[in-house]
């Protein structure tokens, strides 16, 4: 008989994701085809990535993030809040945890129609002509547009993800419309290599970019809207930076089933 793994799917926002309750870590994390496989949309499940829930030692438990080409990544907001909900489901924690991710800790509450996901500190933020640079657990490149409803997100990011500065390492992509009460986001991800529906630690980083590009200050609280869904970003502004940032949004459990391994 072949090998068989019990699977969930989530997503965050239209960002989905092949949850596996791996507590005992006995799953193959190295097999980095066994993951891209899964999570090819025609031969496997289909996910933008996957995460395995760890057992730790002097955490609630561990994430473990890989991207949709089978390796492991930097840190995913989305995908930090569906795993808290895949947790609080499986009774590994209440309705606030703390966990260990790529990135450092992170904490974390669980509401009624929203997780809420604490991220770590921003302070290092480049700000050049027509764009910024900025890490909130996984690097973002952040440009202002128009009319973002048809504005090729696939092409111009892919265009700055593999230009010369970018193109070793990589980097997301964050196109950023202004609204009157919030902002749209688009993004383009590096190692799903694609335009995702929604991206956490993206619209972090464009709530930033567009607190600083509209001058604003004091504490913040702004809607972002995302191809796939509505979320929210808190944080406070202080003489280093940003700090007790929030990503707030929906978490929703899809399905479970049995994937089999092929030979």
């Amino acid at each position: 008989m072949k090998e068989t793994i019990h699977f969930y799917k989530y997503h965050g926002t239209g960002n989905d994701f092949i949850m596996i309750d791996d507590w005992e870590k006995h799953f193959d994390a190295e097999n980095h085809k066994l993951i891209s496989l899964m999570c090819d949309r025609r031969f496997g499940i289909g996910g933008d990535g996957l995460i395995l829930l760890q057992n730790h030692e002097s955490y609630d438990f561990e994430m473990k993030y890989f991207n949709a080409n089978g390796y492991e990544g930097s840190m995913c907001g989305n995908g930090g809040r569906c795993i808290v909900a895949f947790a609080h489901f499986l009774g590994k924690i209440g309705k606030k945890t703390s966990f260990l991710a790529v990135d450092g800790p992170h904490e974390a509450k669980v509401g009624k129609s929203a997780i809420e996901l604490k991220m770590l500190e921003v302070s290092a933020i480049e700000k050049a002509d027509g764009f910024f640079f900025m890490d909130t657990g996984s690097p973002h490149y952040v440009r202002f547009v128009e009319n973002l409803a048809n504005f090729d997100v696939f092409d111009e990011g892919r265009k700055i993800r593999y230009s010369d500065r970018f193109k070793e390492k990589g980097t997301n992509v964050n196109f950023v419309e202004p609204e009157p009460d919030g902002i749209k986001v688009a993004t383009y991800e590096r190692g799903v290599e694609d335009e995702t529906l929604s991206c956490g630690t993206g619209i972090v980083a464009s709530t930033i970019a567009h607190y600083i590009h509209s001058s604003a200050s004091g504490d913040y609280d702004l809607p972002v809207e995302a191809k796939g869904g509505n979320l929210k970003v808190k944080f406070k502004k202080t003489s280093n930076g940003f700090e007790d940032i929030w990503l707030i949004g929906p978490a929703v459990q899809v399905f479970e089933g049995e994937y089999r391994v092929q030979s």
